[in-house]
């Protein structure tokens, strides 16, 4: 007979490629915990180290792209369930990426477009724009935009969400999840956030409370949320309600170090702190 304890729980797994932000609050840190903390589990591979503080990034270093193939081949042996992709600092890290996620078709594709940081650094060029639209965008299940982010992408020529959306969409992209954290429209209140779906076959919208503050790696965190999710084989419209509202939670939570932006705290339901057997109080 076998124990209970012995029978392993089936993880979710999600493939991860994304810069290393080494403040945590974005990248592949900020993947990994936010996949864990939905109940799946994280193969990571890097595709940039970078030099940043918790208000902008300063340097981007891409890392080979035959290490990054090569990474992934070892990982062979993982059920993929769902990827995630972040950072793609130039187009020989984006041929790499395409490489792996053509290695596994018919699992969801989650991209998150990491355009530029949020001090205001630019980490993409259009030549690059221009490739992930060629390239990537017709293999990905659901992009990830905030607002700003969707003008860059899309070529559409008319001032609407809607229109651009539609446009990404005929280039082959499944869904399009456009956030309004940074830059909401004018018909949503000050104090609300109003993300939209848009897909082929349904729309839906949802309004949360906005949050105080600005934050780094709310679009990590969704993004990776929103892939475990469906690596668990949640529909799209609940994978993306639920990835919200786990968002939502680690931002409600988040830790401000010093005057710097905050970082979302996706475990914030453990202990702030643990205590070591034997550990007495300080007084």
């Amino acid at each position: 007979m076998v124990a209970a304890s012995d029978v392993s729980p089936h993880l979710p797994v999600v493939l991860v490629l994304a810069g290393h932000d080494p403040t945590g609050g974005a990248g592949l840190v900020a993947d990994a915990e936010s996949v864990a903390a939905c109940g799946g589990w994280a193969l990571t591979i890097p595709t940039a180290l970078t030099v940043q503080d918790c208000r902008d990034v300063a340097r981007v270093l891409p890392v080979d792209p035959d290490a990054i193939r090569c990474m992934a081949e070892a990982l062979d042996g993982f059920e993929i369930a769902a990827i995630k992709v972040g950072l793609v600092p130039d187009t020989a890290v984006l041929d790499a990426v395409t490489d792996i996620v053509r290695r596994h078709p018919g699992v969801p594709l989650v991209v998150d477009p990491v355009l530029r940081a949020g001090g205001g650094s630019e980490l993409s060029t259009a030549e690059l724009v221009d490739a992930f639209r060629e390239r990537l965008l017709p293999l990905v299940d659901i992009l990830t935009p905030n607002r700003r982010e969707l003008v860059r992408l899309s070529a559409a020529v008319e001032d609407d969400d809607t229109e651009r959306a539609v446009e990404l969409m005929t280039l082959g992209c499944q869904a399009v999840l456009v956030t309004g954290t940074d830059d909401p429209e004018g018909r949503v209140p000050a104090d609300r956030v109003e993300h939209t779906l848009h897909a082929p076959d349904v729309s839906r919208q949802w309004s949360w409370p906005r949050l105080d503050g600005n934050f780094h790696g709310s679009g990590c965190t969704l993004a990776a949320a929103l892939a475990v999710r469906l690596a668990a084989g949640e529909s799209l419209v609940t994978a993306c309600e639920q990835a919200q509202a786990f968002t939502w939670q680690a931002l409600a939570h988040g830790w401000r170090p010093g005057r710097d932006q905050s970082l979302p705290r996706r475990l914030w339901q453990l202990p702030a702190a643990l205590s070591l057997p034997g550990d007495t109080p300080r007084g």
